[in-house]
């Protein structure tokens, strides 16, 4: 198939596979559909919507997938290594409406030691570079803020108050809150200053050194530090960017968190992270640990739109009362070569193509 005649986000796709395979990932393919309990159990792992619900001939509860990642866990095998991508449609309600949305994105499932979390970074970073030249990835390790929270004392819901004010970059109320919480003065600068600190890992460095207040705290500034010896050893430091502030559901999610921003797109577009608490929900062994991510292509549409040069590559507007067959043979012609043609009445201009036409009594014309 000619690279003419693919959207520009089905090339994307079509790279991204091709870059997961390069490195081992197989294909997993799923069903549509699977049993609710698989959901409801999970709820707080899955992004905020509705499950899309309908009962089977049986009278079985199913749901429309609103995510992948659960299917490929539950298939997961203690002592296997498994390394899987997807390409799948994902169901969901929002704000009372269906949603078709499609995500790519990888799991790495079994042991995962320092290089599989790098091996799934890069290709994070690499995913974002084949949508846009202008990418950030940020990246933290979840022990860092969770080893602060810690240190206060607090009860398990004000501490996720907390987490929310680090999440939201609101330093107002995060103090705020510190007060109202009876944390000292000294350790609520420090969680007021996680919301801001940001930028390479050696820009960062020394001032969260000097945050560390004990041993998780120290383990998760370490395997930053290891990360980045990593990449800055192959020569890929660029465009990673240490955020504080990352925040994910911390009843799953464990290490490192990280979202991937392309210029242009208000939002994160990729997301991802070490998973085991999950694994460990959904009793696949302790020793067993997770790290993925996905790419939410629904965000990209606009962003995919305002770069597309062209809509197709010929526009060919016709005279009532020509000849059908003969008008749809010269298109035929014009198709040659593994163009793309568009063919309607009237030019109405909204059309963006390389070649415009018409065909009439005196057969086709260039019209620019």
């Amino acid at each position: 198939m000619k690279d003419t005649i693919l959207r520009n986000e089905e090339k994307a796709v079509f790279a991204l596979r091709t870059l997961y395979e390069n490195f081992g990932y197989t294909q997993y393919r799923m069903s549509r559909f699977e049993e609710y309990d698989l959901y409801q159990e999970n709820k707080q792992f899955l992004a905020k919507g509705e499950i899309i619900t309908f009962n089977d001939r049986d009278g079985k509860l199913l749901a429309l997938k609103p995510d992948v990642t659960l299917s490929i866990v539950k298939n997961a095998r203690a002592g296997e290594q498994l390394r899987e991508y997807y390409n799948e449609n994902v169901y969901r309600t929002v704000n009372g409406e269906y949603r078709e949305i499609m995500q790519v994105g990888l799991e790495c499932i079994g042991d995962i030691d320092l290089y599989s979390t790098c091996e799934v970074l890069r290709l994070a970073k690499k995913s974002l570079e084949i949508i846009s030249d202008s990418a950030i990835l940020d990246i933290t390790n979840a022990g860092f803020v969770n080893g602060l929270l810690a240190e206060t004392g607090l009860a398990e819901n004000e501490q996720a108050q907390l987490s929310a004010c680090i999440a939201q970059k609101n330093p107002h109320d995060l103090a705020s809150l510190c007060s109202s919480f009876g944390v000292s003065e000294e350790l609520s600068a420090r969680l007021v200053k996680t919301a801001s600190l940001y930028g390479s890992f050696a820009q960062v460095e020394a001032e969260a050194m000097s945050m560390v207040m004990n041993e998780e705290m120290q383990n998760a500034l370490d395997e930053l530090r290891q990360i980045d010896n990593y990449f800055s050893g192959i020569g890929e430091n660029s465009g990673f960017n240490v955020d504080f502030s990352l925040m994910n559901d911390m009843q799953y999610y464990n290490g490192i968190v990280f979202r991937g921003y392309v210029e242009g797109v208000p939002a994160g577009v990729l997301s991802g992270g070490r998973y085991d608490r999950l694994l460990g929900k959904m009793g696949k062994g302790s020793d067993m640990g997770a790290i993925g991510f996905a790419i939410y292509m629904n965000l990209l549409d606009l962003y995919f739109d305002d770069r597309r040069e062209y809509d197709v590559d010929i526009l060919v507007t016709y005279d009532s009362g020509v000849d059908m067959a003969s008008l749809s043979r010269t298109v035929d012609m014009l198709m040659g070569g593994g163009r793309t043609v568009r063919v309607q009445k009237q030019d109405n201009g909204k059309i963006r193509c390389r070649e415009r036409f018409h065909f009439g009594e005196r057969g086709l014309e260039i019209r620019g």
